[in-house]
C-alpha cells in the first residue's frame, strides 16, 4: 500500500522561503513521477511542479517559475519542493502525488496521479 507523507509546511512572511518533503513509502519509489498541487480556499486545486522518475525532466506552472523547485532522492524515496520569495498569493494546502508512469513522463494533469499525500498548510502573511 503506498503512503505519502508531507512535511515542511508553515506560516511564513512574504519573501521567505520553505522547503516541502514528501516521503513514498510500500513501492518503489524510482517508478513514480512525483508532483506538488495546491489548493487555495475558494479556488480550483491547481498544478505547482512534477519531476520525473528518474529527476531528469522538471515541469512547473507558470507562477512558481524561477521562486520554486522540485527535486528527489530516490536512495530516500524522497521529493522536495523549494519555494523561494513567496507571496501572499501562495496560501495554500500543498499536496504531494506519485504517478506510476513511464521514464521520462512529467505529468502536469491531477488525473494521471494514483496516489495522494493528506497535504500540509503553507500560509505567507506578515
Amino acid at each position: 500500500q503506498v503512503q505519502l507523507v508531507e512535511s515542511g509546511g508553515g506560516l511564513v512572511q512574504p519573501g521567505g522561503s520553505l522547503r516541502l518533503s514528501c516521503a513514498l513509502t510500500g513501492r518503489t519509489f524510482s517508478n513514480f513521477a512525483m508532483g506538488w498541487f495546491r489548493l487555495a480556499p475558494g479556488k480550483e486545486r491547481e498544478f505547482v511542479a512534477t519531476i520525473s522518475r528518474a529527476g531528469t525532466r522538471r515541469d512547473y506552472a507558470d507562477f512558481v517559475k524561477g521562486r520554486f523547485a522540485i527535486s528527489r532522492d530516490n536512495a530516500k524515496s524522497t521529493v522536495w519542493l523549494q519555494m523561494n520569495n513567496l507571496k501572499p498569493e501562495d496560501t495554500a494546502v500543498y499536496y504531494c502525488a506519485a504517478d506510476e508512469t513511464v521514464t521520462g513522463a512529467t505529468p502536469t494533469f491531477a488525473a494521471h496521479y494514483d496516489y495522494w499525500g493528506q497535504g500540509t498548510q503553507v500560509t505567507v502573511s506578515s
